[in-house]
């Protein structure tokens, strides 16, 4: 089975003059947004969670509980969930309500996320970074499964055969694990027998196959079941090559000039952005382009799902939705037919 869904970090978007929206606005935007992602039949959604003045979503599950009384078919889920620096009976018990209210709709993406803020928001050390998400992950892999859960560790008090409420329906909770790059974070997901989404945001996306190849390889040895392989990338998409590429182009240099500044990248450039768009993991372009971009990585990499963060930097809510709109009444059906030949 083939998927193809939406991310967004609810990226503060510009209005009509070119000012950051407020962000109220720009969370009734994205829940706008998810209800015509539904409309056109693209399959997921999943809305990131963030602590900082550029994106607007520090509370995904709110906003998808609110997507899912306006939809029907579309999943729910978030990209990602900071498990690190959250509760994990917590994050199940609103995951399991979500999934009751949206009929069985709801996926969660867990990860330790690609920023710090909510680490000394909430109240924790990055010193614990890497014990915080083991112990975490492993809590809620155990929750998914059973019915009551016993449990000891260093980060939090034990439990013994703690029943958790609600509990999920038969059918269970699709759980991801977003992983960045790392070969031990490729083996704890199929330790824990969870789905692995890669995060691909620059380069040839061909240069993860050692990492896909590292999850087969882990899963023959630990005894475990092959589940569907993802991955998230960030793309837009416009009517023709060019005016995909320009009106994109602003907005990207706005927010990774910004983050280059945080984190001592260079500048970033147009001809690098190019590069990413022509040769890397940057899904730009027209139905068309985007379409076959997809379909050769998803062909190369042998994955069942494929992502797009729709968002990047200040892009106006009005090309998200025609972007969104293109992605699935255009680029979704080619994908499809693409991968069939």
């Amino acid at each position: 089975m083939i998927e193809l869904g939406l991310d967004t970090f609810g990226d503060v978007s510009n209005d009509a003059q070119g000012s950051p929206k407020p962000m109220d606005q720009v969370i009734r935007d994205v829940v706008d947004e998810a209800v015509l992602a539904d409309q056109v039949g693209i399959h997921f959604i999943g809305l990131g969670e963030h602590h900082r003045p550029d994106f607007a979503i520090s509370a995904p599950e709110m906003l998808l509980a609110a997507i899912a009384a306006r939809t029907s078919k579309i999943h729910l889920g978030t990209a990602v969930t900071v498990l690190s620096s959250d509760d994990p009976i917590r994050v199940f018990q609103r995951f399991s309500t979500l999934n009751a209210i949206s009929n069985g709709r709801a996926e969660v993406i867990l990860g330790r996320g690609s920023f710090t803020e909510s680490y000394p928001l909430f109240g924790f050390a990055l010193d614990d970074y890497e014990l915080l998400f083991e112990e975490k992950l492993d809590i809620f892999a155990k929750l998914v499964r059973q019915p009551s859960l016993t449990w000891q560790g260093q980060t939090r008090l034990a439990l013994k055969n703690q029943i958790v409420y609600p509990p999920l329906d038969a059918k269970g909770l699709t759980t991801w694990v977003g992983v960045g790059g790392s070969p031990e974070s490729v083996v704890r997901v199929v330790r824990q027998d969870l789905q692995l989404m890669l995060a691909i945001i620059g380069g040839d996306p061909r240069r993860f196959l050692p990492y896909i190849d590292l999850y087969h390889r882990a899963v023959e040895q630990l005894g475990k079941t092959t589940r569907p392989i993802g991955i998230h990338s960030p793309g837009f998409v416009a009517t023709t090559d060019a005016e995909a590429q320009e009106t994109l182009w602003p907005h990207y240099q706005t927010m990774f000039g910004r983050l280059g500044r945080e984190r001592g990248w260079p500048p970033t450039t147009k001809d690098r952005y190019l590069e990413e768009i022509h040769h890397g993991s940057l899904y730009v372009g027209s139905p068309e382009t985007v379409a076959k971009k997809i379909a050769t990585t998803m062909r190369d990499l042998k994955i069942q799902r494929f992502d797009m963060k729709y968002s990047t930097g200040p892009v106006p809510h009005q090309a998200l939705l025609t972007c969104i709109q293109l992605y699935g009444e255009k680029v979704i059906p080619m994908v499809h037919e693409l991968l069939k030949a």
